[in-house]
């Protein structure tokens, strides 16, 4: 199992911290950093930065909305980013929430597995560097992207629901999952996406799992710190059904926290499960707990 890293100052930083998290991720030892794509600094052209500035660990997004991006213009921008970072790119992407799409955005978020169906139609061929031309009930494209320095990327889909799990296995390299615990990852997100893969006789899809993580000899604290910064996650609808399958009232029970020893067994034991990717979100409440966290991290790495 590779551990990678869920960086967050694309959100709450300048670029130059986001290449500065990048780059001590990278010298630490993770295998990726992942940048999530919010309401801060665009993702992809934050990790075309860092793509020139940190020149070996693998970079993905976690994850870029689809609907406000056409396709045939992420796979462009994609293959941009990919070129400055010499084939280090992973893109994943997600439908985002109905209440980003439509409250916010004011599209339309009906129909999100014909969309997600229709959307990987496009850029599945344009991310193999193939011709796409494709009519569906969403987009109809017809084109090729060619230039000087483009290698083909990976994509892998956020996917909790069976639906979308099946999408990621049949269309995708994997998924990334955030506040999914272990037994939903065992009993759920695995044999589901790779029982579509595997139909489709694709190869064993990536599996990426990203949880909140602290060591800490307050777990009391931590659990509530956890409650209180993740809170958004226990009422988004997607987040919400896997908490409840997983018998958890809110992110806080799937918060990874406790000794260093109990940290790192307890993520160890996702490779056991068939996550093959572990993305750490660190929430420590002080610096000790931050020196401690990445730590026992590294002892992973």
């Amino acid at each position: 199992m590779q551990i990678g890293y869920f960086g967050g100052r694309v959100n709450d930083g300048t670029i130059d911290d986001v290449v500065a998290e990048a780059r001590q991720v990278e010298a630490d030892g993770f295998a990726s950093y992942w940048a999530p794509n919010i309401f801060g600094h665009d993702a992809l052209t934050a990790l075309a930065i860092v793509g020139r500035e940190v020149p070996r660990i693998e970079l993905g997004t976690s994850v870029v909305p689809t609907y406000p991006r056409h396709p045939s213009a992420i796979a462009q921008q994609c293959h941009t980013v990919n070129a400055v970072s010499d084939g280090r790119l992973t893109l994943g992407i997600g439908l985002s929430h109905k209440v980003v799409i439509e409250d916010m955005l004011g599209m339309s978020y009906g129909k999100p597995i014909r969309h997600i169906r229709d959307y990987m139609s496009i850029l599945g061929p344009l991310s193999r560097l193939e011709a796409t031309h494709y009519a569906g009930e969403d987009y109809t494209t017809h084109l090729s992207l060619t230039a000087p320095g483009m290698k083909p990327f990976g994509t892998v889909i956020a996917a909790l629901g069976p639906q979308m799990l099946k999408v990621a296995g049949e269309m995708a390299d994997g998924t990334l999952t955030w506040c999914t615990g272990p037994i939903t990852l065992a009993e759920h997100i695995v044999p589901t996406i790779n029982a579509a893969a595997e139909a489709a006789e694709r190869p064993t899809p990536r599996v990426i799992a990203a949880l909140p993580v602290c060591v800490t000899d307050d777990f009391e604290a931590a659990k509530a710190r956890a409650a209180q910064v993740f809170e958004i996650y226990g009422s988004l609808p997607s987040y919400r059904a896997m908490l409840d399958r997983e018998g958890a009232a809110g992110p806080e029970d799937i918060a990874i926290t406790g000794t260093a020893d109990q940290v790192v067994d307890r993520i160890g034991k996702l490779a056991d499960i068939g996550v093959t990717d572990f993305a750490t979100v660190e929430f420590p409440g002080n610096p000790d707990e931050a020196a401690a966290t990445r730590d026992a991290i590294k002892q992973l790495l």
